[in-house]
């Protein structure tokens, strides 16, 4: 058992120091979809075999079942079969199995494709024309060459390739629609008859690369993954990749010998946990995929299961066994943003209360994010219709699920080499798997800083009204840090604990107080919060809830905790004391912020009619009250302001 823990973190160790000299995972070796086919490595890609570093954008190549190797074109049913590749002049030979060359073929001459025609003396105009069925037993030599069907044509009509050199009078075309003209394309009818055909690329080219003994792969940064036609190539050492991965291959196969030869010393238990170490690793690295395997996944976008402002999201299906939820972001620049948010954190995380990255799409204008589907949907379904006992979680499930979200946000605020502050923590946010663990989802807002930086600079306010710290409204109230996620975590808490209707509020009722000062009136009192209480035990979870969240808002972000006392609040057994603080701090400065905000705009003599923020901060404080109706389970649910 200890050999395996050993050689575990050998292989964790060694990769972690390969990714940060940019190697590990990223290195890339050759390729092939057969033995004797022909390799595959930069600027190509196999897809599913190689990492995305190791081929350039426009380069994917796939294998079919038959083990050969495939080249996609844009936009065209047809594919095209790799028969060679030549590194050294930079070509590749293709060659197609239709009756008629493809139609999309004519296209690379004005794509952006990094794939070209080879320049030479046979290459000609051509004119493509859209026209009725003609007569095939007609025979007009290399000046009309029927192509195949394309996707925006006619079903009635057919794509015909007119050679420029001849006289289109002998031709038939009196019926046809000029499509497009097409300058220097290598001789089609040559192609028509071998269905065979050279092309060539120029960049990138990985001759320096090997002139100096060392590989290539592409140089991917978190803007290039948004925008793919920008990313660069760089040199790696040889030595280096072969001593990591010759390290990585060899720890890995150690611990997997050391796994099958000791059935008859570790039990089952043991060997599934090597098995399921080993699955996590790989599952660790989200993948790429393209718009088409979207769709597949999505099964044609099939299965809805909803939409908010930043996109849809639709359950899918990676195999028979694992199902994922797939984000498609509206095209913006804000989601645009949120796209390399997401990547640029989810890509660093890795925790069992934040939920998982399976992979990503990048294609043209498509952003797509694929997440691991979690059945329960989010943590605002069971707070929403919680005043139905049928629906209602229990104290001890509430009290595992705040505690995990605790955890959660401890390890981005701890755990990483950067800090992620997540600035959007809320139910809706909150993600219950089949065993009802929290996870915690959309990064869009997220920022990163280093573990020692005391505040961060923000341009513009992040978050939901509600659960937005005070000093994300003005750094009056202080700077912007990790404790801005402390508040909104806080906020969670007391809508676990009692934010459970939703009322309209009456602004000219003069029985409103504001929400944590109705909670901390009850704990003053010694009342019970009379939601769903069914003993003592309940009581107590149910107060140390209210705590635990009376805590995490006080106004000031000095006075709240960091989150890592919060989860030894929430894990302690004995009973908390609201009177009392870590910090030794009074639970006062929460219980009057409206006069926090009138000190704040009369001591820079603003007035309220004529300052925004002061109007933003006053509504929302003098909105978030209980209305103390007869009936005293209903609380308004004052952190869903938006």
């Amino acid at each position: 058992m200890l050999l395996i823990n050993f050689l575990c973190w050998l292989l964790i160790v060694v990769d972690v120091d390969a990714v940060h000299r940019g190697v590990g995972l990223e290195i890339c070796t050759q390729a092939r979809c057969k033995p004797d086919g022909p390799a595959i490595r930069f600027p190509f890609q196999l897809k599913g075999k190689q990492s995305i570093h190791c081929g350039y954008h426009g380069f994917d190549l796939s294998c079919t079942n038959d083990n050969e190797i495939v080249l996609k074109m844009p936009a065209s049913s047809d594919n095209l079969f790799v028969e060679r590749i030549d590194y050294t002049s930079q070509e590749i030979e293709i060659y197609y199995r239709s009756n008629h060359p493809p139609r999309e073929f004519f296209d690379l001459s004005l794509s952006s494709s990094p794939l070209q025609f080879m320049p030479g003396p046979h290459n000609y105009n051509y004119t493509l024309f859209s026209c009725p069925y003609l007569e095939e037993r007609l025979s007009y030599g290399f000046c009309l060459i029927k192509l195949g069907p394309y996707q925006l044509d006619n079903p009635e009509n057919q794509t015909y390739a007119v050679n420029a050199q001849c006289s289109v009078d002998r031709i038939p075309l009196v019926s046809c629609t000029k499509l497009h003209d097409y300058t220097s394309i290598p001789d089609i009818s040559t192609f028509a008859m071998k269905k065979i055909m050279k092309l060539h690329w120029s960049k990138p080219s990985c001759r320096h690369c090997e002139e100096m003994g060392k590989a290539c792969r592409s140089k991917i940064s978190e803007y290039s993954l948004a925008h793919v036609q920008t990313a660069e190539s760089e040199c790696l050492d040889l030595p280096e990749v072969c001593t990591v991965s010759v390290a990585l291959i060899a720890v890995g196969a150690l611990i997997i010998y050391h796994a099958y030869s000791s059935k008859k010393i570790f039990d089952k238990k043991n060997q599934l946990r090597i098995e399921r170490f080993l699955e996590d690793y790989i599952a660790q690295k989200p993948s790429r995929y393209s718009y088409a395997d979207i769709k597949r996944i999505t099964n044609q976008f099939k299965d809805k299961l909803g939409q908010g402002a930043y996109g849809t999201v639709f359950k899918g299906k990676l195999s028979s066994e694992l199902l994922v939820a797939v984000k498609i972001l509206n095209n913006s620049n804000e989601n645009r943003e949120d796209f390399t948010n997401e990547m640029g954190t989810m890509g660093l995380v890795h925790h069992v209360n934040v939920v998982r990255l399976v992979g990503f799409c990048a294609d043209g204008f498509i952003r797509a994010l694929v997440y691991e589907f979690l059945p329960n949907g989010s943590l605002q379904n069971f707070l929403s219709s919680a005043d139905n006992k049928n629906s209602f979680l229990g104290w001890d499930k509430l009290q595992d699920i705040a505690l995990g979200i605790a955890k959660g946000i401890e390890y981005l605020h701890q755990g990483c080499d950067h800090r992620i502050i997540h600035f959007d923590n809320k139910p809706h946010n909150i993600l219950l798997d089949q065993n009802f663990t929290p996870k915690v989802s959309d990064f869009g807002l997220a920022k990163l800083c280093s573990r020692d930086q005391s505040a961060i600079s923000m341009t513009t306010v992040r978050g939901t009204m509600g659960y937005i710290a005070p000093e994300v409204f003005s750094r009056n109230f202080g700077n912007v840090s990790y404790k801005s996620d402390v508040y909104s975590f806080g906020t969670l808490l007391l809508e676990m604990v009692g934010g459970r209707k939703n009322f309209k509020v009456m602004e000219d009722s003069t029985s409103q107080v504001y929400f944590p000062e109705w909670i901390y009136n009850l704990l003053e009192q010694g009342d019970d919060l009379r939601i769903h209480i069914e003993d003592q035990g309940d009581a107590k979870i149910a107060e140390k809830l209210a705590i635990v969240g009376l805590w995490c808002v006080q106004w000031h972000p000095i006075d709240r905790p960091p989150m890592k006392n919060v989860v030894q609040m929430l894990e302690r057994e004995e009973r908390l004391d609201y009177n009392s603080h870590t910090s030794n701090q009074s639970l006062e400065p929460i219980l009057r912020p409206k006069q926090v905000v009138d000190d704040y705009v009369q001591k820079d003599n603003y007035a309220k009619s004529e300052d925004k923020l002061a109007n933003i901060l006053t509504k929302a404080i003098s909105s978030r009250a209980f209305h103390n109706s007869q009936d005293q389970l209903g609380i308004s649910n004052i952190y869903a302001l938006t």
